[in-house]
Order: C-alpha cells, then sequence, then structure tokens
C-alpha cells in the first residue's frame, strides 16, 4: 500500500473532545485529535506514545491503549477496542474496531478490520490425469467420403449387346436389292432423235435428192 509523505502540520496543539482520560507520562504529538462520542470514552495509560498527526475516534464503547504502546505519525483509530501493551503501529495504519494484541507489531500503511473487503478463502483441488483426459473435447468424426460404383452389372449390359447383335443379324438378313438387268436387242437399231428432225429439214429443202430420205426401220433408204 502506498504511503504518501507526512507534511508538517501548521498548528501544533492537540485537540481533546469528550471523555478522554491521559496519564501524565504519556507524550502526545502535535496536531494529535483525541474525539469521544457519547456514551465512549478513551483511555491513554502510561508511557504512551502517539506520534503527530494521528486520530483517534471511540465510537460505541471504550478504546483503551495501554502502556508502553507506540502509535506512529498519521494513524487512524476508529471504533472501540484495545491496543495492547508494548505494541507498535506503523504509520499511515488504519484500525477500524479492531484491537491489537500486545507487543505485536504492525508494519506502515496497513488496513486492518475494512470488512467490506472480504476474502474468500480457496483451497487448491488437485486435478488427475484421467480427469484431465475426460475434459479434453474429442475431435469431430468426419463421415467416411461415399464411394461410387462404377462397375456395372454384367446383367445389365447383356440384353443391350442381344440386342445390338440381333439388329446387326436382321440387316444382315435383309434380301439386297437386285440389280436391274436391262436386255439391249442386239439387232435392234437405234433411233437418233436429233437425226431424224435433221432428215426432215432436208426433205423439206430438197424434195428431189433420194439420198437424203431418211432410212427404214431396216436400215434402207426409200
Amino acid at each position: 500500500m502506498y504511503s504518501p509523505p507526512l507534511q508538517p502540520l501548521c498548528n501544533p496543539q492537540s485537540y481533546v473532545s469528550g471523555d478522554v482520560t491521559i496519564d501524565p507520562s504519556a507524550v502526545i504529538g502535535p496536531g494529535v485529535l483525541l474525539a469521544a462520542e457519547p456514551n465512549s470514552r478513551i483511555v491513554i495509560a502510561a508511557g504512551v506514545c502517539i506520534g503527530m498527526g494521528t486520530i483517534i475516534h471511540a465510537q460505541e464503547g471504550s478504546l483503551e491503549i495501554e502502556s508502553g504502546a507506540v502509535l506512529g505519525a498519521g494513524v487512524l483509530v476508529l471504533g472501540a477496542g484495545t491496543i495492547g501493551a508494548n505494541a507498535c503501529v506503523g504509520s499511515c495504519t488504519t484500525l477500524l474496531y479492531s484491537s491489537v494484541e500486545s507487543k505485536q507489531v504492525i508494519s506502515p500503511g496497513s488496513l486492518i478490520g475494512d470488512k467490506s473487503r472480504s476474502t474468500v478463502d480457496v483451497t487448491p483441488v488437485e486435478v488427475t490425469s484421467e480427469q484431465t483426459k475426460e475434459t479434453k473435447p474429442k475431435p469431430p468424426v468426419e463421415p467416411p467420403p461415399e464411394k461410387h460404383d462404377l462397375s456395372v452389372d454384367s446383367e445389365q449390359l447383356e440384353p443391350e449387346k442381344t440386342d445390338d447383335r440381333s439388329q446387326v443379324s436382321e440387316v444382315a438378313n435383309e434380301p439386297q436389292p437386285t440389280q436391274l438387268e436391262v436386255e439391249v436387242p442386239t439387232n435392234a437399231s437405234v433411233q437418233v432423235y436429233g437425226q431424224l428432225h435433221l432428215n426432215r429439214l432436208l426433205l423439206t429443202l430438197f424434195p428431189h435428192n433420194q439420198s437424203l430420205k431418211p432410212p427404214n426401220q431396216d436400215g434402207k433408204a426409200e
């Protein structure tokens, strides 16, 4: 706890209020405040030493400082209780409704009796290896990838094969178109249509020329 440095007092006088009893051998420093509320009192025994700027405020009972006790500068004592003989309270310490045992030493800047700050005692718990194993989360299990069956049943392919074979056999068994045989007579005369018209034109132009007459069907001229 941080303890601010003590500042010198402008007013060296002490202040006493209420039912306060001080032994003549006690030493009271400058700027000390001793106040007792109604139905409360302060008793300072012989040989007590109270440092400068200390505040002692009695509430709800009696506050006694036994012989030989030493209170450092800037100490705050509030409430009711007892500071035992030859006890030593460090400077800038705060006592709230608390008592100090005889010959007890309190370090400077301490805070004693503060009930607003309750502490909870935590007992350590040993954790076994089995418990740690149970607490560890298990990794998620991924489903195995689906395997697609690429193989095809032979029963499914056989009908297709038989169909193909049947189609091939049907095509093979179909009758082939026969070639048309054209018989050409050997002795038949071939009639040329252009020659006929030419002969007619020549007969028309030259009627007296027998050589230009068209031949008969047997190949002789008329």
